[in-house]
C-alpha cells in the first residue's frame, strides 16, 4: 500500500494511491486505517512530504561500499546525526543551495518511517514499529562538513531532506537497490543488503537511546557514488519497490 500525504484545494490529508487516484484514508495513519472512496487523481493534486516528523535520526557510514569509497573502517556501533524538522520538502520542490556553501551532494537513501511510539525495542520486534518506507535525499554541505567536523550545519539547512513520493507499506527492506540520478545520469547504484545495520537493527539501537515518535525517520545511510550538484540540476533518488523522489536545485535570489 502506498500512502502519501497531498494538498487538494485547501485541503492537506493523508490518502491511499489506488492506480493514479487518490483515496481518502479513513482511520489513523499511525494506528488503524483503511481506503475510503476516491478524493482526486495524483496528476491533479500536489504531493507533498508524506510525513511530518518530529526528528530524523540519520546515519553515517552504513554502506560497505561507502565506507570503501571514503576509506574509512568499517563502524562497531551505527554513526548517529540528526536533521532537522525544518529540512524536509517534498517531491518536485527546490532544494536551496546555501550561499555559505560551495559543494551541495546529494545521497540517496532508504527511509524507515516509525509507526508508533517506541523506547527500548527489541531487533526482534522492531518491524512493529515501522509503518514503510520512503525515498530520502540527505542533502550535505560537503565544504561545510569539513570544515565543522561535525555535521549540524552541514546537514542542517532548510531543503536538506528531501522525502517522497510516498510510504510503502509492503516493502522488504533487505534486498531493495537504491539509486541516484543527476539530470539523468547514473551515480549511485547499490542494494540494502550492502548495509553495516539493517532497518531493524537501526531501530532497535535508537531506540535505546532516545524515544521515537510517530512519523519520525531512520534514513539509513547512502551507498557509494556521492557527489556534487549545481544549480538549475534536478537529482532523483529511486528505490525499488517504492519509486522515485525528484528535486530540483536552485538559489536563493
Amino acid at each position: 500500500m502506498k500512502i502519501v500525504r497531498y494538498r487538494f484545494g485547501d485541503t492537506i490529508d493523508y490518502g491511499i494511491v489506488d492506480g493514479e487516484s487518490i483515496r481518502e484514508l479513513q482511520g489513523d495513519v499511525f494506528g488503524d486505517f483503511w481506503k475510503g472512496s476516491e478524493v482526486t487523481t495524483l496528476k491533479e493534486a500536489t504531493l507533498l512530504a508524506p510525513c511530518q516528523p518530529s526528528k530524523i535520526i540519520a546515519l553515517g557510514l552504513n554502506y560497505r561500499d561507502h565506507a570503501r569509497e571514503v576509506g574509512m573502517a568499517i563502524p562497531k556501533e551505527p554513526l548517529l546525526f540528526l536533521k532537522p524538522s525544518t529540512s524536509v520538502i517534498g517531491p518536485e520542490e527546490k532544494i536551496i543551495y546555501p550561499t555559505m556553501s560551495t559543494q551541495v551532494d546529494y545521497e540517496a537513501e532508504l527511509g524507515a518511517v516509525i509507526r508508533k511510539r517506541c523506547k527500548n525495542v527489541p531487533i526482534n520486534s522492531a518491524k512493529d514499529s515501522i509503518l514503510g518506507y520512503t525515498c530520502f535525499n540527505d542533502v550535505t554541505a560537503r565544504d561545510l562538513q569539513k570544515i565543522d567536523r561535525q555535521w549540524t550545519r552541514a546537514k542542517g539547512f532548510d531543503t536538506f531532506a528531501p522525502i517522497g513520493p510516498w510510504i510503502v507499506t509492503d516493502v522488504d527492506p533487505y534486498k531493495l537497490k537504491v539509486e541516484s540520478y543527476l539530470n539523468g545520469e547514473l551515480k549511485q547504484s547499490s542494494t540494502t543488503d550492502n548495509l553495516i545495520f539493517n532497518c531493524y537493527q537501526l531501530l532497535s539501537f535508537i531506540s535505546h537511546i532516545m524515544t521515537l515518535l510517530p512519523g519520525d525517520i531512520i534514513a539509513t545511510g547512502t551507498p557509494s557514488g556521492i557527489g556534487p550538484m549545481h544549480v538549475g540540476d534536478r537529482i532523483d533518488i529511486v528505490i525499488e519497490g517504492i519509486g522515485t523522489l525528484t528535486n530540483y536545485v536552485e538559489k536563493i535570489v
